[in-house]
C-alpha cells in the first residue's frame, strides 16, 4: 500500500513542488492550505492545479489555527506530518507580530496535537535560518545559539522548541528544517528574486535597502525538497534540527548581477535604509545535513537562475500567473 502524508501549505511555493515530488512517487497526499491573501491565491491554485489529476491527491482548503476544522476534515491515518504552512517574511512580521504568533506557533502546536491525538509519529517542520539572528560566526551550524531578531523567527523558534517538547512526551519525532532563502519556480511576489526580476522585466527600478553588500544562501527549491523527502524517511534519532542551504552565500549586489546576466537587461537601482529584522548575512553549514539526510545540493546560482526566469517569463504571458 502507499504511503500517506499529509502536507501542510501545499499550495505554497515549496508545499507545492513537495507534493509534485510525493505524486510521483506513488504517495497519497492530502493538502493542506487556507490559501491566505498574502499573495494572490490565483497563484496557488495555478501551483496545484496538477495535482488534481492524481487518484491519491485531496486538497483540504482549512485554517491551521482552527484545530477543530483539522480534526473534521484530515479523517485518515498518516505515516508523515510535514508541516509548512506559515505567515511568511520577516518585514511583515513587525507590522502583525500578534497575527504571526497565533498561526505559526498556535497554528503548529494543534498539528501537533492533531499527531499526539492520531499516534502519527513522524512530523518535520519548517523552520527558518532567520532563528540565527545577527551572528558574525559563519557558516552557521546547529549547536550556534539562536538569538532571533523579528517576531517571524522567534515564532520558527517557539516551533522548534515545542517539537522537542512533543517529541519528549509524546514520542513524535520532530525534524525541524532550518530553510536557507529558497527560490526558484513559483517562488512568492515578495521574495527579492522574483519581485527584481518581475521588476526588471516591467522596465521598473529595484528597490536595494542597505549598501548591497548583505550576503544570503540562496538554495534552490528542488535541493531543498530532496532534503524534505530524505528527512521524511529518517528514523536516526527522536529530535533533530538540521540546515538546508547551498553553504555558500551570494552579496545582494552579486545577486543582482547575476539577474542582469540570466534575463540580458541592466537593473535600474533605487536605494533604501537597512530595514529592522533584517540580517547582515546567512549562511549554512550543511555538513549535519550530509551526514544524516545524505542531502547534497547540486545546482548552482547561475543555473537555477536561468530556471526561475524561463518559468517566470512563460507564466507571464498566462493570465491566470501574472497577478500578483
Amino acid at each position: 500500500m502507499s504511503r500517506n502524508a499529509l502536507v501542510t501549505g501545499a499550495a505554497g511555493f515549496i508545499g507545492s513542488h513537495l507534493v509534485d515530488l510525493l505524486l510521483r512517487e506513488g504517495w497519497r497526499v492530502t493538502g493542506v492550505d487556507n490559501f491566505d491573501p498574502f499573495y494572490n491565491a490565483t497563484l496557488k491554485r495555478a501551483n496545484v492545479a496538477p495535482h488534481r489529476d492524481y487518484a491519491g491527491y485531496r486538497l483540504v482548503s482549512a485554517d491551521i489555527r482552527d484545530g477543530d476544522a483539522l480534526e473534521a476534515h484530515l479523517g485518515e491515518d498518516y505515516d508523515v506530518v510535514v508541516h509548512l504552512a506559515a505567515k511568511a517574511g520577516v518585514r511583515p512580521s513587525i507590522e502583525d507580530p500578534v497575527t504571526y504568533q497565533a498561526v505559526n506557533v498556535l497554528g503548529t502546536q494543534n498539528l501537533l496535537e492533531f499527531c499526539r491525538r492520531r499516534r502519527i509519529t513522524q512530523f518535520l517542520f519548517a523552520s527558518s535560518s532567520s532563528v540565527y539572528g545577527v551572528n558574525p560566526r559563519v557558516p552557521w551550524t546547529e549547536d550556534e545559539v539562536p538569538l532571533p531578531i523579528s517576531p517571524y523567527a522567534s515564532t520558527k523558534l517557539s516551533g522548534e522548541l515545542m517539537g522537542h517538547v512533543y517529541s519528549h512526551l509524546y514520542a513524535i519525532r520532530f525534524i525541524a528544517l532550518r530553510f536557507f532563502t529558497v527560490y526558484g519556480p513559483r517562488q512568492r511576489p515578495d521574495l527579492a528574486i522574483r519581485k527584481f526580476a518581475a521588476r526588471m522585466l516591467d522596465g521598473q527600478s529595484i528597490p536595494l535597502f542597505g549598501d548591497g553588500e548583505s550576503q544570503r544562501d540562496y538554495t534552490f527549491v528542488d535541493d531543498t525538497v530532496r532534503g524534505i523527502r530524505a528527512a521524511m524517511d529518517y528514523a536516526g534519532s527522536a529530535y533533530e534540527v538540521i540546515n538546508l542551504g547551498n553553504n555558500y552565500a551570494v552579496s545582494l549586489r552579486d545577486l543582482v548581477s547575476a539577474l542582469e546576466d540570466v534575463l540580458g537587461m541592466t537593473a535600474r537601482i533605487e536605494r533604501f535604509p537597512e530595514q529592522p529584522g533584517d540580517v547582515p548575512r546567512t549562511w549554512a553549514d550543511i555538513g549535519k545535513a550530509q551526514r544524516l539526510l545524505g542531502y547534497s545540493p547540486t545546482t548552482p546560482l547561475r543555473e537555477g537562475l536561468e530556471q526561475f526566469a524561463t518559468w517566470l517569463t512563460e507564466s507571464r504571458r498566462a493570465p491566470a500567473l501574472s497577478a500578483g
